[in-house]
This record gives C-alpha cells, structure tokens and sequence, in this order.
C-alpha cells in the first residue's frame, strides 16, 4: 500500500531514460559512506560535530555534513541520521543528491519505505537524475522489508523507462528473492539478466547456492555450481562452505565429503567455517568419533578451533549423554585461551538439564553471571525446562522475573514449558489462568501449546473443555499436527467415544494429516476395551493395507494386542491355519515378501536383516492374537542373514 502511494506521485515524473545514458557504476552505498565517513569514535561525538558546523557561519559545504552522516550510518544509528538530516534541511541546507541518497538509505533500515520514495520524488523535484546507487538502495530497502515482490516491479518499471541496471543490483533484488524461500525465481532472474548481456558473478551465483541449499535443493544448487565452473567462474571457499552444509543437512555425507575433496584438488583452503560445518553435522548425528578425527585433521591443515567448534562437540557429547566428556571439552576450550559465550555455557546447563543434574546447571548459570555474560531466552528456557522437569517448579517465578528485569522477555517456549509442567502435575486451572495470561500479553499460542493443554485436560477428565478448544482451532482452519489429533482422539477414547475417534481420524486425514502408530495403537485399544473385535481386526487390515506399518508397534501397542481377552479378535483365520495367517499379513505389509518369509508346518522363518527388527514386532502381536505363535528365543545365523523364528 505503501510502495503503491508513493509511486503515483514519483513515476509520473520519471524521465525516459536511454540505454547509453552514462549512469556511474558503484558497489553500493558503502561506496558514498566509505569516501565521506570521518574518523569519529562514537555517536555523541558524531552528534556533537554535525551541531558544531550547523552553528557555523557561513554554513560550510554540505560536503562536511554528509561525512558525518555517512560515520553515523556507519554506526547503524539510521534515526539519528534522519532527525540530524531534516534539521539541517530545515537550517536551510540544501540536500545534494548524496545526502538525499544517505536519507534514502536510512529509511530503507528503519522500514519506512513511504519516507524513502518522498525522498526520491524530493529528487527528481530538485533536477538531479537518481543513479544506481540511490535506486538499488530503494530496491534494496523493499527487498530487507519483505516485499520483495514490490522490488521486482520497481525493477520493470525502471526498465521499461529504459534504465540499466548492473550486477551488483541484480545482485540485491536475487539476494531478496533468495531470502525469502524463492530460490527458483532467483534463477528466472538469472536467465533474464544474462539475456541482457549482464554477466553473473560469484557473488549471485553463491547466494542463488545458498538459497537452494537452504530450501534443500542441494542437487540444483550443485549443478549451478558446475555451471559456474563452465563458465569460468571459480568458486571461492564461501561457495564450497555453503554446498558441504547443504549437503549435510540432507543427510548426503559421500557428496559433502567429495565437495571437500575438490576444495583440496582445487587448492581452497576450507575454513574454520568449513569445518565447523562438517563437525557439528557429525555431532549431530551421534558421530562423534568422526568428529573428532574432523578435529584433528582441521588442525592438521593449522585451522585453529574457535568457540563454535568446541561448543559443537560439547552438544555432541550431550547427545550421547557424556556428561564428563562434554564439560572435559568446556575446559579444554578455556585451557586453549578460549572465551566461552553465552551459546557455549546454553549447551552446557541445557545438558545438565536433560540429564536432571540441575545443582551443576545452576552453577553454570551463576558462573556466567560471575563472567559478565548476559543469558538469551534459550539459556532461561533451557534452565526452566529442567527446574519443571525436576519438579522444582516453584523456583521458576524468580527466573521468570530476572528475565524481565534484563529484557528477556518469555516467549511462547517459554509458556509452553510452564504449561506442561502445570498440566503434568494436575494443576489444570493453573494451566488455563496461564492460557489466558498468553493470550492476554499478545503471545500467539502456536501448535504445540494448544497440544499440550488438550492433552492435559483430556488427561484430567476435562474432555468437554477440550473437545470445546479443538473444535474451534478445526473451524478456525488452525494446522494442528498428529501430536495433537492423536491426543484428542486419545481423550475420546479413554471416556468411551470410540465412534467419535473414529470420526475424528477420518477429519485429520481430510485435513491432510496422516495417523502414525500411536494414533492406530490408540483407537485399536478403544475399540478392544470396548470389546468390538471385529472392528478392531477391520480397523488394522485396512491400515495395514494402507501401508501405514512403516515402524513398528511400541511396547505399549504389543501389551495391548496381547492382552489374553482379545484373543479372538482374528477367529477362525487363525485357528485354520496360523502359519498361511502370518505368511498372508506380511504380505499386507511389506507388499511382496518374497524368500524373506519361509512358512513350515509348524514355524514361520522371517529374514530381517533387511528390514530390521520393526518386522518383528509386528509379528509377534498378530501371534499374541491367535495365542499361539510364539517367538523363539534362538536366533539363528544364516548366510544371507538374520532369521527369526515363529514357532507355532
């Protein structure tokens, strides 16, 4: 709206421009800030100089004044630019296209995108004709602002007048196009600016990289890279950095580890950023043998280690519950000269939390204190997760008013966590009061609060109020998740409305939400305790035949079905031929077994080396129901595999 009303008064008044109009080609403003930028040491000093020369008389050249507002800029205090801007207009000093184009800039930062195109028409008004510097800087603004599509027709009205733009402009609009998870547009782009003879370099074809890498089109952004290479274009470290970590994330190490051999074949020395990437992908995989080898081949190459390195395999060693070892890496990066952070010492308590040793997590939060270092939201979270976890809720006020007094304000998370806590320990009109408190402060509930809250009121013999709460998210077209179908289905179950459940998993798969096993365990269980066997044997084959058996059962779902009373839910099958019953539900299953499944007179033989043992619980609970398949303590060793054996 914004964009569209400064527009009508700028655009009329645009000149025509022609395709050999001379316009000065620039990086970006950097360039202006960068020529008049004085050497002053802080704000109050800037200030106080821009008022020296206002008072001055004769006023000097504006020259004087842009290069303290250029130092100012710098600095990144864009309102006081502004204010200082407009009372030396209102001193009756004449802007010149610089200052105008610093104005301009400003604006753009503190997203007051109307300001800035008034700005622009102020210009045109004044006879100067606006250069690439200053319309980049306007495109820029939209982009950073999040209209990006605004941008894009800023850009082809521009054009259309017959103006050119450069790279570092293509640059910024693909920048924002990449920015905003539209990767595949940034390539469209691309193609059309190469079109128009404007040669693409490293700087757009890294951030149309990193853009497809980040929305997990890792095999794209590798081909774009090939075709960098075709093109003469050598990739640079940022490049290589980008793609490992892309490859990563997807899981995909064969590719990430030849990415990083080709840097060696090319001669790129990665960087610490590099391998930091590598690293905390193997810790986050549990692979912290690999990691480690990482580490010392990092050093090998003399990479030195900083804070992100040490605190990656410290949250490695966490995940595998190496409490000693995590806080053994801690040490060594203060032995190795190192200051930990605020994100070093967050992993650190969130460690000791998730492994209920909340004495040390709290000594950590106090030597943190000791050291000057402010905690984040995620540190207090972190410290409130475990403090609720361990039943010490009562604690949780004073962080809860220590976060306010430093600006930590409690974010959802936060809320979310005293919830559940609340709701695990029965204090459901706690939990409601805190409900209404979120709402109250402007805090937007999201998917797993109200989640949690049904499950805590189904769980307290509330069902009616959480019945209540669901069906209005399902009419506000709200996108709960399988956790919270599942829970309210779960509610309905436990209070006798089945038919209800039924209904409501036939609702969550025309929302497009999928049941997983806890969902089927879930109304199986409803449906054997109310002794509808039928229904639960017509309920699990059509789910099977769905193939929505791609894990197994837990042990929760097993007790169920073996439960001795529902027995005769599969009748007659079972009792003709057991062997033939088993053979046929594999099928149901896995398609086609194939040589996996051997039946015998008396025994079924699986092979699950090459499913794993998901197969075979699944076997043992349709044995649990005609009570006499059981499985067999001996597992044989074959040459093609691991058997299984199913005696009848």
């Amino acid at each position: 709206m914004l964009f569209s009303k400064a527009s009508r008064f700028v655009f009329p008044k645009f000149p025509i421009f022609h395709q050999s109009y001379p316009f000065p080609f620039a990086l970006n403003l950097n360039s202006y800030l960068h020529s008049y930028s004085p050497n002053l040491i802080n704000i109050h000093d800037a200030v106080s100089s821009f008022n020296r020369l206002l008072l001055m008389r004769p006023p000097p050249s504006v020259l004087q004044f842009n290069k303290i507002l250029g130092a100012i800029v710098k600095m990144k205090h864009y309102p006081t630019a502004i204010s200082l801007s407009l009372r030396a207009q209102s001193k009756g000093i004449t802007p010149s296209l610089v200052s105008l184009s610093i104005l301009i800039n400003c604006y753009c930062h503190v997203g007051h995108m109307y300001f800035a195109f008034s700005t622009l028409g102020k210009i045109l008004k004044m006879g100067h004709q606006p250069d690439t510097i200053t319309l980049t800087t306007l495109m820029k603004g939209l982009c950073i602002n999040q209209m990006v599509g605004e941008a894009l027709g800023f850009h082809d009205d521009l054009i259309a007048k017959g103006f050119r733009f450069n790279q570092v402009s293509y640059g910024t609009l693909i920048n924002g196009l990449c920015k905003t998870g539209k990767s595949r547009a940034a390539i469209v782009l691309l193609r059309n600016i190469e079109r128009q003879g404007i040669k693409p370099n490293i700087v757009i074809y890294s951030t149309i990289i990193d853009g497809l890498c980040k929305e997990g089109f890792v095999t794209e952004a590798r081909d774009l890279c090939s075709e960098m290479i075709e093109r003469r274009i050598s990739p640079d470290v940022v490049t290589y950095t980008t793609l490992i970590h892309g490859f990563c994330s997807m899981g995909r190490w064969e590719e990430a580890y030849e990415l990083l051999n080709e840097m060696f074949r090319k001669e790129i020395n990665p960087d610490v950023y590099t391998w930091n990437i590598l690293l905390d992908a193997f810790c986050k995989e549990g692979k912290i043998t690999e990691a480690q080898a990482m580490l010392g081949l990092m050093m090998k190459f003399d990479v030195k280690p900083n804070v992100v390195t040490f605190s990656a395999l410290m949250d490695g060693y966490f995940l595998r519950n190496d409490v000693n070892a995590s806080r053994e890496v801690f040490n060594k990066m203060i032995r190795s000269g190192l200051s930990p952070d605020v994100t070093s010492y967050t992993i650190l308590i969130d460690g000791y939390c998730k492994n209920k040793m909340i004495d040390e997590a709290m000594d950590t939060f106090r030597e943190m204190h000791r050291r000057n270092l402010i905690p984040n939201i995620v540190t207090y979270n972190s410290l409130i997760d475990g403090l609720c976890k361990s039943r010490r809720i009562s604690q949780v006020q004073d962080f809860i008013y220590e976060m306010h007094d430093r600006g930590q304000l409690p974010n959802v998370i936060t809320y979310n966590v005293l919830l559940d806590a609340l709701c695990k320990r029965q204090h459901l009109d706690e939990a409601i009061m805190l409900f209404s408190k979120i709402v109250d402060r402007g805090i937007q509930p999201d998917v797993y609060t109200y989640t949690i809250l049904i499950d805590g009121l189904c769980k307290g013999g509330r069902l009616n109020l959480a019945r209540q709460i669901f069906q209005q998210l399902l009419t506000k077209g709200y996108h709960l998740n399988v956790q919270s179908y599942t829970c309210m289905i779960s509610g309905l179950c436990k209070e006798g409305f089945v038919d209800e459940a039924m209904t409501l998993l036939c609702k969550m798969e025309e929302n497009g939400c999928l049941p997983d096993l806890l969902t089927i365990e879930t109304i199986l269980r409803g449906l054997l305790e109310k002794n509808e066997n039928h229904k639960a044997k017509k309920f699990l084959l059509e789910m099977t035949d769905r193939g929505l058996f791609k894990k197994p059962l837990s042990t929760h779902g097993y007790h169920i079905l073996a439960n001795p009373y529902h027995v005769e839910a599969f009748g007659d099958d079972m009792e003709r031929s057991p062997s033939t019953f088993l053979h046929n539900a594999l099928k149901r299953v896995f398609g086609s077994v194939g040589s996996a499944c051997l039946s015998f007179p008396n025994s079924v033989v699986v092979d699950v080396s090459s499913h794993s043992l998901r197969f075979a619980v699944y076997y043992v609970f349709c044995s649990s129901w005609c009570a006499r398949l059981i499985l067999s303590s001996r597992i044989a060793q074959h040459r093609f595999g691991t058997w299984i054996t199913f005696t009848i």
